[in-house]
């Protein structure tokens, strides 16, 4: 799935895309010209050979800490797609199987929680457990567990009642045969999907939470936080908010460009795709081959 994804346009944007996000957010810290939190030059420079990017209020060099910023940006969000996927996922594959009891009970913890307002509650659930990274990470994938939970459980009721599952259960199949044999097929392209999406949603919430505080403690550099201290100054840097803001619609859109290019690829319609890509690539390579064999028999025979 992942190797056909990439055979469209805009599967290969979000893999140059996601490339660079991903190689920032693990060595962005060792790439960082200055330590992220010291005092390096005077306040509110504009780029500069020495700064590319400038100072902040501080004299903190800015191009260090987005870089220093990008790892717990980016795999704050991948803690959250991870949260949310074993939280929503397995339930929702789960409910499909194991009797009306568990159905009914999931159902209505998934309403529940979709009923939630979603910074009242992280806030709430930093209030309560402490206002640190984890404790936000955890809020956050608790609360986009149930797009997860619904794309699992509608994936998984369209293949619990196919013919050839019916069929596995009347053998005498285990559930656990059943849904790795059957239904990872079937499932795993629609949740590879919405692991994509949550990822762009995480890093928006990830960023909005940093920007207001929620978190993170000074002086730790984040997208959000960087966004939240220009913001401040800019009458000063009109256009030092533009960094932060292009870096996180950058990985935003590979995420939801990524999400694209698997539906596309996905499903009957996803193969007649392909085969019709490569019976035009083929066609031109055919083309570019009778010309130049064409261009050869014209210049053996002049």
């Amino acid at each position: 799935m992942l190797r056909n994804a990439v055979r469209v346009p805009s599967g290969r944007i979000a893999a140059v895309l996601l490339g660079i996000i991903f190689f920032l957010a693990v060595f962005g810290p060792l790439l960082a010209p200055y330590p992220a939190n010291n005092t390096v030059a005077a306040q509110l420079e504009g780029p500069s050979g020495a700064h590319l990017l400038g100072t902040d209020y501080v004299g903190r060099d800015v191009l260090s800490r987005m870089l220093a910023g990008s790892t717990l940006s980016v795999l704050g969000a991948l803690m959250v797609v991870v949260i949310a996927f074993v939280v929503g996922a397995i339930p929702g594959l789960l409910s499909v199987y194991l009797g009306r009891v568990f159905e009914w009970v999931s159902l209505r913890v998934v309403d529940t929680m979709i009923a939630l307002p979603f910074l009242v509650f992280a806030v709430a659930m930093t209030a309560l457990l402490g206002n640190g990274v984890v404790q936000s990470m955890f809020a956050v994938g608790i609360l986009l567990s149930p797009v997860f939970f619904r794309v699992a459980r509608s994936s998984a009721l369209s293949v619990a009642q196919s013919q050839y599952v019916e069929a596995a259960s009347l053998s005498g199949a285990s559930t656990a045969w059943v849904m790795r044999k059957h239904f990872l097929a079937k499932v795993l392209p629609p949740i590879s999907i919405a692991l994509s999406t949550t990822m762009a949603t995480g890093l928006v919430v990830i960023a909005s939470l940093t920007f207001l505080g929620i978190g993170v403690q000074p002086p730790t550099a984040t997208w959000g936080g960087i966004l939240a201290a220009d913001l401040q100054y800019i009458a000063i840097q009109p256009l030092a908010p533009l960094v932060p803001v292009v870096v996180i619609l950058a990985a935003v859109l590979g995420c939801n460009l990524f999400a694209d290019a698997v539906r596309d690829v996905s499903g009957e319609a996803g193969r007649q795709l392909l085969s019709a890509r490569a019976a035009r690539k083929a066609g031109q390579v055919t083309l570019i081959s009778r010309a130049l064999i064409g261009l050869r028999k014209g210049g053996e025979l002049g």
